[in-house]
């Protein structure tokens, strides 16, 4: 009877250890291996519009004041704006840099078209403005490669109109599907270049790869690349992307193919109504939070083999 009732004893403290012991796990799993905000088209400029308009320019200040005082209050490695931090004129800059640079976690800057929709004698400043030395550029964090693409490397938006690459910037657009909007840009040869080699480093590294850009690449829209289908190429050869993030299109707008995640993100500029996100990075998925008319996304990841 002893010995039944002892044996009674030890299952059901190895019942409470085993239940102990899945809830810790289960709470592990809940909580992600590192988070980031992102932040698409804030698009400031001090213009007065109908309160019907689409786009409401001069609220961007509060919205983005808002946005960067909750980001501080949560644990997040960096936050990342996509690009069109501004609408037009390069004293804008100096209205909505401060408010991003009161966060506490790294940021970063993505090049958009509107930033460039400044006089040409300050277009060759923007990055600088925006506290860019480079205007592509990679880093990682925990397993992972984040790579920022600038889409206005060919652009007729980005260079003085004197300039020999806006003047190569039309022969290119010129040779375009009639109807190609002149507002989007592509990924030059030498970027397309030094992606491919970054993304083979990420490979040999095992790291997984996470893009950032303004512009979409899939699915097919038009506001895409004009060279989305080679950015595209590029991507399909590396097996370590996981996801492209963007912004440009401020409806918002996802696609999956080749088990890779395309998401554009909802323009915070629209409506009276914020909008920007967390991506929490679990080892399986990434869960992204919205705010404002941001929706919530579960992207699950592919595992080996799959």
């Amino acid at each position: 009877m002893k010995r039944r009732t002892m044996m009674l004893g030890l299952a059901a403290c190895l019942g409470t250890w085993l239940c102990a012991r899945d809830s810790v796990l289960a709470q592990r799993s809940s909580r992600p291996l590192f988070s980031f905000g992102v932040i698409a088209d804030c698009q400031y400029c001090n213009i007065k519009v109908p309160k019907t308009a689409a786009r409401q320019y001069a609220l961007s200040p509060k919205k983005l004041t808002a946005c960067v005082e909750h980001l501080n209050r949560l644990d997040l490695q960096f936050v990342v704006h996509l690009g069109d931090f501004i609408d037009r004129d390069f004293k804008s800059f100096a209205d909505v840099v401060p408010i991003y640079d009161k966060l506490k976690a790294d940021h970063y800057h993505v090049l958009g078209n509107h930033d460039f929709e400044v006089a040409d004698n300050f277009k060759a400043k923007v990055p600088a403005a925006l506290g860019l030395k480079s205007r592509y550029y990679q880093f990682r964090y925990q397993g992972y490669r984040f790579i920022a693409l600038d889409g206005n490397d060919v652009s007729l938006h980005a260079y003085p109109a004197s300039d020999p690459r806006h003047k190569a910037a039309e022969v290119i657009h010129r040779k375009l599907s009639s109807g190609t909007p002149t507002w989007n840009g592509a990924v030059g040869q030498a970027q397309l270049a030094w992606l491919k080699k970054a993304l083979g480093e990420a490979e040999r590294a095992g790291e997984k790869v996470i893009l950032f850009c303004h512009f979409p690449v899939y699915p097919e829209n038009v506001h895409n690349l004009w060279n989305a289908g080679e950015v595209l190429a590029v991507v399909e050869e590396s097996q370590g992307v996981v996801a492209y993030m963007n912004g440009h299109n401020h409806a918002g707008n996802y696609g999956f193919l080749a088990k890779r995640h395309f998401v554009t993100f909802t323009g915070m500029v629209d409506t009276e109504e914020t909008a920007y996100a967390i991506v929490n990075v679990h080892a399986d998925r990434l869960e992204i939070k919205g705010f404002g008319r941001q929706k919530n996304m579960t992207l699950p990841l592919a595992g080996k083999g799959d």
